[in-house]
Order: C-alpha cells, then sequence, then structure tokens
C-alpha cells in the first residue's frame, strides 16, 4: 500500500496508539457519508487496517433536525489487522442534538466528543426532542467535550468567496473533517485531489471545501484546542495490491470473475431491495465481461428469470434480501427439482416482513437453512468479511456449476455497505472452474441430469471461453451508487 506524504508537525504533545473507532453524525444534508468516505481514503493510504460501517436513515427525507434523519458513518482503523467497524467509539462528531442523542451512549468514557455548538439553540434542541441543552446541563461530563462553532468558523473561512450562507454551511463537514486529520496526524492531500476532482466543473466549490478543510485543521493548530494528538502506524498487510472494498462490490467482483473462470455468460436476475440494490448497480458496469443484468419488476419474476438464463446455460445469479428471499422460496423449490445451478444472495437485513431496511440483522439463517417445501436441501456459504464475500462468490459458482444445485449466500448490511482493505488477487491465484455440457442435449430435460453433464439448450452453452483474466485483478474504483429503499 502506498504511503503519503507526513501531516506538518503539531505544537501538541504526540502519542501514539494502535487502533481508534471514530464516528461521523450529523442530518442526512450534512454530508457524513462524504466525511467518512473521504477519512476512510486517507487512512487506507496511509497503510492502515480498516473496517467501516456507514448508517444511513430509514426514513426518507425525514425533517432536517429530528432523530429519525440522523446519518453516520463509523471507521475502525489500525496498526493490527481490524475485523469489526468497532463497539465503543473513541472519538464522536455529532453536528446537532438529535445526533448526539442518538449516538452518544456509544461513545466511551473519556471519549472525544467535537460538538457543533452552532446547531444547539432552542429550536433545534425541539426537534430533537432534548429537554434541555446537554452542552450545559453537565450530562457530559464523563466525556471531552469540545464545542466548536462549526458554522461560524465555515463561514468565517469563506466569507470572502461571495458564496450565500446555504452554501457556505454546506462545507462545514469539511471543516470538521480537517479537525479530525489534525487529530490523527493525517495528510489532507487526498481529499484535497478528490474536491479538485469532483468540482473540476465548479471551480468556486473547489476553493471553498479546500478552505473549509485546511480551516478545520488550522483552527486546532492555531487555538490548541487538543492538548494531544494520535499517531496510529501503518499495519503490517501482506505486500500485494489493494483497493478498498464493500461487501457487495466484492460479491460483484467475485461473480465476474465465476464467470471469466467457467467461459460462461453471467446473467443477474433482481428486484432492487435496500441493501442488496447495490450489487445490481454495480454489475450492470460489466458489459465487457460478458455480464448481462435485468431489473425484473417484482421478486418473483427476478429469480425465474435467473433459472430461464440457468436453464439456457449462463451462470445465474439473483439477489436479494429478507422479505424478497420469503417471495423466491416457491422458484427455489423449483430450481432444487430440476437441478439448476443458481446463487441466491440473500443481503440481510432487520425485522420481519417488509423489514428495516436500513439496519442490519441476520435475520434470514432459519428461513435460508430450512425455509422451503419439503425434500429441498441447498448448500448455504456465509460471508464473515467483506473482502470474504469475493471469496464466497466464487466458491458459490463453483458449488452451484459441480454438482447442479442452487447455493444460497448470506452476507448482510453489516458487510455489503462495510469495507476494508483487499488484497486484489492474481488470475493465477484462481483455479478455473469446468464446466461440462451434454454433448446431445436435445430432447432431453434438465431433471434427468445426474449432476453432471449440464443439459443446457440455449444459447449460452454455446459461447466461447472467454479469457480467464479476472475482473477482480483489474483495480478500480467503483462510482458511488444510490441505496434503494423499499
Amino acid at each position: 500500500m502506498s504511503t503519503l506524504v507526513e501531516a506538518p508537525q503539531t505544537k501538541a504533545k504526540r502519542e501514539v496508539i494502535d487502533r481508534a473507532v471514530i464516528r461521523f453524525a450529523g442530518d442526512s444534508g450534512d454530508g457524513m457519508q462524504v466525511t467518512g468516505n473521504q477519512f476512510t481514503n486517507t487512512v487506507a493510504l496511509y497503510g492502515n487496517d480498516i473496517a467501516t460501517f456507514p448508517d444511513y436513515p430509514a426514513e426518507i427525507r425525514a425533517p432536517a433536525g429530528t432523530v429519525p434523519g440522523v446519518s453516520g458513518f463509523q471507521l475502525h482503523f489500525s496498526s493490527n489487522e481490524v475485523y469489526t467497524p468497532g463497539d465503543a467509539v473513541d472519538v464522536l462528531i455529532a453536528m446537532n442534538p438529535a445526533a448526539l442523542k442518538v449516538n452518544v451512549a456509544d461513545l466511551r468514557a473519556n471519549g472525544i466528543l467535537i460538538v457543533n455548538s452552532d446547531a444547539f439553540k432552542e429550536g433545534d434542541l425541539r426537534k430533537a426532542q432534548v429537554a434541555s441543552n446537554p452542552l450545559e446541563d453537565h450530562s457530559l461530563d464523563k466525556f471531552r467535550v469540545f464545542p466548536v462553532e462549526l458554522e461560524r468558523l465555515t463561514r468565517l473561512s469563506l466569507e470572502h468567496l461571495g458564496l450565500d450562507a446555504k452554501s457556505m454551511d454546506r462545507c462545514k463537514n469539511f471543516f470538521a473533517l480537517g479537525m479530525c486529520y489534525w487529530l490523527y496526524n493525517r495528510s489532507m492531500e487526498p481529499t484535497v485531489r478528490w474536491i479538485e476532482d469532483k468540482f473540476k466543473n465548479k471551480p468556486l466549490l473547489v476553493e471553498a471545501n479546500k478552505l473549509a478543510l485546511k480551516g478545520g485543521y488550522a483552527y486546532c493548530e492555531a487555538t490548541e484546542a487538543f492538548q494531544i494528538s494520535y499517531e496510529i502506524p501503518p499495519a503490517q498487510l501482506s505486500p500485494g495490491v489493494y483497493r478498498s472494498i464493500s461487501g457487495n462490490q466484492a460479491l460483484a467482483l467475485g461473480f465476474v470473475t465465476a464467470a471469466q473462470k467457467s467461459g460462461l455468460t453471467l446473467f443477474q436476475g433482481s428486484y432492487p431491495i435496500t441493501p442488496a440494490s447495490d450489487i445490481l448497480h454495480e454489475l450492470s458496469q460489466y458489459k465487457d465481461f460478458g455480464v448481462m443484468t435485468f431489473q425484473a419488476e417484482d421478486e418473483i419474476a427476478a429469480i425465474t428469470s435467473a433459472i430461464g438464463a440457468a436453464y439456457a446455460g449462463a451462470l445465474a445469479i439473483t439477489t436479494t434480501s429478507g422479505p424478497g428471499m420469503a417471495l423466491k422460496t416457491e422458484a427455489l423449490g423449483l430450481a432444487v427439482a430440476v437441478e439448476i445451478p443458481l446463487v441466491i444472495c440473500d443481503i440481510q437485513r432487520g425485522g420481519p416482513s417488509t423489514g428495516l431496511p436500513t439496519k442490519t440483522e441476520q435475520a434470514d439463517l432459519l428461513q435460508a437453512l430450512f425455509g422451503r417445501n419439503s425434500e429441498a436441501p441447498i448448500p448455504v456459504l456465509a460471508a464473515s468479511t467483506p473482502a470474504d464475500c469475493f471469496w464466497v462468490a466464487v466458491e458459490a459458482s463453483r458449488i452451484a456449476v459441480k454438482y447442479m444445485v442452487p447455493v444460497i449466500i448470506l452476507s448482510d448490511g453489516y458487510l455489503a455497505n462495510g469495507a476494508e482493505p483487499w488484497r486484489i488477487p492474481k488470475a493465477a491465484e484462481i483455479p478455473p472452474i469446468p464446466v461440462s455440457f451434454a454433448k446431445n442435449p436435445e430432447n432431453s430435460c434438465p431433471i434427468a441430469a445426474i449432476r453432471k453433464p449440464w443439459r443446457a439448450p440455449g444459447p449460452y452453452r454455446a459461447r466461447p471461453a472467454s479469457s480467464t483474466a479476472s475482473a477482480a485483478s483489474k483495480s478500480r474504483t467503483s462510482p458511488a451508487t444510490s441505496t434503494t429503499s423499499r
């Protein structure tokens, strides 16, 4: 992993620690996901091992400043191997009373609490249904509280640019990000490059966001608000080329790789559902690798289209979450009966029925194991980390075509949206997936097949084997995709 130039020297005492958990929390419009992603990229480039977890509000456009509208992003970074995004939080950045109310219980005693004090007026407290101002009622005495006038200071940094107040206030998340870079001795260079690329057609916004970022860093340097800054050395990771990858991105790359290794067309038939939709978004970009994506009108059409593609000789997958998994059950029984190779990804979320779209729960284990009629056993694989989703996708595809059975992959919102460094494997490290078709499939039925060969009458079986160069070996950054709520 490449190493960035050291951040400027500070006057504060520097303490070396081995890990930290930081959480950015604010309103949906405060840019917490952008802020968290930029901090993640910076510490990853520095060489730390990381695990992230973005937390989206379940409500669509909840009223600003209210508890239902709180959005968050948590990052665990370390000089040692990281397995989870962490539990207790070391540093919490709260942009308003609602964000503080929702997240303060997770901040450890003596943890650092950076609060946007400009957002703690009477109206803000009323929106968050907070009886008294927590900055004044001593309820936060067990934390190291740093009230910062983020809005006023951001406007002060940008007043000469001629922007309106609303535009200037949108930059306050970068002011807070600059403070965090100072606190953990990280370079602002990666974020500066991202700003220049993101807003390259709007030079005024480039200048505004860069000034806000540098303003936050300079504020900590000039005021000496923090007595200590922290240094977390790079982790000792295996040599190789790394990229940050989420669980859903890893699943998509795993399926593309499996298709290349088997010489088959990859077909995905899916209906958008949070938190599985990103797999459909991701795979739609791989048409050059023989990938076909189909957004069906409902969950039943999604799995039956995949069954049809598998019958015709494609490596077929369908993706869903708990409510969709229930709807796919009858078609799963059909796939078992006719011995169709099919991979079903269940990206689990919380709650029964329509569920909690943005909340994580491993709620579908029993449904995956036993939720079918009569004798319909199906192999079930579960991923352990975001990066492990890649290997699980490859292995599930291998099992499906080897034994002519549907295979279920269990992931969840925690893995799907979280990210970690992933060492990109070389194509030669991944064994080929042999596929054997019946030489004379005419007038035969898949149900008559005994495991092998694959009796596929359709056009996909005639597709020439493509290069085994895996798409996973190409380091690429996927564009951000929106989350579809259902």
